[in-house]
C-alpha cells in the first residue's frame, strides 16, 4: 500500500512539473499530477484485485495538493497557516480512522462488492470512473478554495475565523463520532446492535456531518480569501454525494442488516443535530 501511493506521489510530481514547463499554470499542473496518481493507484487496485488501495487516497490528497500550491503561491501568512491546521488535523484524523479499520489487502468495502456483483464484466469501468476518478474529481474540486488562499493577499476579515471554527468543528465531530463507534463495534454483543448514544443519539450520520462540514471550511476560506462564488462549488457537491449517494446506501444497508435500525432511522435525524431529546 505504502509502494503504491510513493509510486502515485512520484508519477503526480513528474506529471504536474511537465505540465508546468510546458505552461500550464499551477491549477492545471496540479489537476493533471492528481489525475495521474489516481491512474497509479488504479492500476495497483486492479493488481491486487482490490478497489480499497483508493480509500486513503480521499485524506492525504488534499495536504499535498495544498503544499504544491502553498511553494508556488503567494507564501506562508495567518489565513494560510489558519487552513493548514484544517486541513492537517482533517487529514492525519481520517488517515488514522482508516489506518485502525484496515484488515489488510484481503479486505474490500462492501459498497465495492456490491458493485462487482451488480456490474459483473463492466465492474473495470465502474471501478476507475466511479470508485477512483470520480472522488478525485470532487475532491480536487473541494480543494480549489485552498488554491485562492494560497495566492491570495485580501486581508483578515471575520470570515476566516468562521473558517477556522467550523474546521474545527468538522475534525471534532468526526474524531469523536468515528471513536464512539469503533468503541461500539469492539464491545457490542451483536452486529444487529445499533449505536445510538452519544453523537449518534443526535444524528444518524454524525461522521458525514462533520466531513460537510470540513469542505465548508475550505469553501469559507476561499471566499474569505476573494474567491468569487465558484468556490462554493466544492462544498455544494459534496452535499449532494452524501445526501444523495453515500447516507442512502448505509441506510439500505442498515436497514437489511438491522432489525432495530427502522426505528432509529424513523425517530432520528439524518444529518442536521436534534438538539434536545
Amino acid at each position: 500500500m505504502l509502494a503504491a501511493y510513493l509510486a502515485a506521489l512520484i508519477a503526480a510530481v513528474l506529471a504536474g512539473s511537465y505540465a508546468a514547463s510546458q505552461g500550464a499554470s499551477e491549477l492545471v499542473a496540479a489537476a493533471v499530477g492528481d489525475a495521474v496518481a489516481t491512474v497509479v493507484v488504479f492500476g495497483a487496485s486492479v493488481a491486487f484485485r482490490n478497489s480499497s488501495f483508493y480509500d486513503a487516497y480521499w485524506s492525504v490528497a488534499p495536504p499535498i495538493l495544498f503544499a504544491f500550491w502553498i511553494i508556488v503561491g503567494s507564501g506562508f501568512d495567518v489565513r494560510v497557516g489558519m487552513a493548514c491546521l484544517v486541513v492537517l488535523l482533517w487529514a492525519l484524523r481520517l488517515t488514522w480512522n482508516w489506518a485502525r479499520g484496515w484488515e489488510g489487502l484481503t479486505h474490500e468495502d462492501w459498497r465495492y462488492e456490491d458493485l462487482k456483483a451488480q456490474t459483473g464484466g463492466a465492474y473495470w469501468l465502474v471501478n476507475f470512473l466511479g470508485i477512483h476518478f470520480f472522488p478525485t474529481v470532487l475532491v480536487f474540486i473541494g480543494c480549489v478554495p485552498l488554491w485562492v488562499v494560497s495566492r491570495s493577499y485580501e486581508p483578515l476579515w471575520w470570515l476566516d475565523v468562521a473558517a477556522l471554527l467550523v474546521g474545527l468543528t468538522a475534525v471534532w465531530l468526526q474524531w469523536a463520532s468515528d471513536n464512539a463507534l469503533h468503541k461500539f463495534r469492539a464491545e457490542r454483543s451483536s452486529a444487529e446492535e445499533v449505536l445510538r448514544t452519544g453523537l449518534w443519539r443526535r444524528c444518524r450520520h454524525p461522521n458525514y456531518l462533520g466531513e460537510i462540514l470540513f469542505w465548508t471550511a475550505l469553501a469559507l476560506f476561499g471566499v474569505a480569501a476573494g474567491g468569487a462564488w465558484w468556490v462554493l462549488s466544492g462544498a455544494m457537491l459534496m452535499v449532494l454525494l452524501f445526501l444523495g449517494i453515500s447516507i442512502p446506501m448505509i441506510d439500505k444497508r442498515m436497514l437489511a442488516n438491522k432489525p432495530a435500525y427502522a426505528e432509529y432511522r424513523a425517530t432520528t435525524p439524518a444529518l442536521l443535530p436534534r438538539l434536545v431529546g
